[in-house]
């Protein structure tokens, strides 16, 4: 093989890589609604009670770097607004949870109503004021519907 054609060939890698490390860099975060009528039962992650109005379950592993923090804010958040509870399910022994709640990776957060709907969905680390707008519409539409 030539060089100039081996160096075409890595700069291609090097962009195809660059690419896909930006896109999926894009989505950690990121909200998504859920619209797949699962419910999250307390005694099937083995949790607390739901909260009155919305519940964040928190999925994290032992070895998850950015659950620490993500637990701090999450706990604050549910401490500053009445009815509203933090749950953090750790994943590290149980598989089966990780596969019955669809979790890629950690943290992985769900928002659930009073009746254990899952109504959103954050992939990665949200930034808190993601989690507040949409707890709050969470909330609001519990309220008008």
């Amino acid at each position: 093989m030539d060089l100039p054609l081996a160096l075409v060939i890595v700069a291609a890698l090097l962009a195809t890589t660059v690419a896909v490390g930006l896109l999926w860099r894009r989505g950690q975060g990121r909200v998504r609604t859920v619209d797949s009528g699962d419910t999250v039962d307390p005694q099937v992650i083995e949790a607390g009670p739901l909260g009155d109005s919305a519940t964040l379950v928190q999925f994290s592993t032992e070895l998850c770097a950015r659950c620490p923090g993500v637990h701090r804010m999450l706990a604050a958040l549910a401490d500053s607004r009445p009815g509203v509870r933090h749950l953090d399910v750790d994943l590290t022994h149980r598989p089966d949870l990780a596969q019955r709640f669809r979790v890629l990776q950690t943290p992985t957060i769900l928002l659930v109503d009073a009746t254990g709907m899952t109504r959103r969905r954050f992939g990665g680390p949200p930034a808190r004021a993601d989690v507040e707008r949409e707890l709050d519409n969470l909330i609001k539409e519990s309220a008008h519907g």
